[in-house]
């Protein structure tokens, strides 16, 4: 039996989000959804995320390269350094994301997943599918365990 997680999501508490830019918000959701490290200096995630959700407004899908060129124009704009911007990272980004079902690939493009608030998201398949089979796995180790 290999040791391989099927799935895994890290949650965290921050303070009540007030006075907070869109940027500033975008990033303590991704630290609160486990998708960003405290103190982690290669943010880039959060610039992903901001770019779909600002293409969400116009129902726009993105490619990686049309993320990256918004990604590289949104983080010079707020003065923050340009680590993190190769392909293969902002691919491994969005994976990070699809893995927590708030984005979705179509043939080569990005997009939020249909377009939908990510409170919905967060709610639907976060809170009421993947938290709920990962914690109902866990009671079946406990079960187990108990007969053992």
């Amino acid at each position: 039996m290999k040791e391989e997680s099927l799935g895994e999501i890290t949650l965290r508490k921050y303070e009540k989000p007030y006075q907070l830019s869109s940027r500033e918000l975008v990033k303590k959701i991704c630290l609160s959804l486990g998708l960003l490290q405290p103190g982690d200096s290669r943010d880039i995630v959060v610039d992903i995320l901001f770019t779909l959700l600002n293409a969400r407004k116009q129902k726009k899908e993105l490619n990686l390269e049309e993320i990256k060129e918004q990604v590289i124009e949104s983080r010079k704009k707020g003065n923050f350094e340009l680590k993190g911007i190769a392909n293969s990272n902002i691919r491994r980004q969005l994976k990070k994301l699809r893995d927590v079902f708030i984005v979705e690939k179509k043939a080569n493009n990005y997009r939020i997943s249909e377009f939908e608030n990510l409170k919905k998201i967060f709610e639907e398949k976060i809170e009421r599918f993947y938290i709920v089979s990962i914690i109902e796995r866990i009671k079946e180790y406990l079960d187990e365990l108990e007969k053992s």
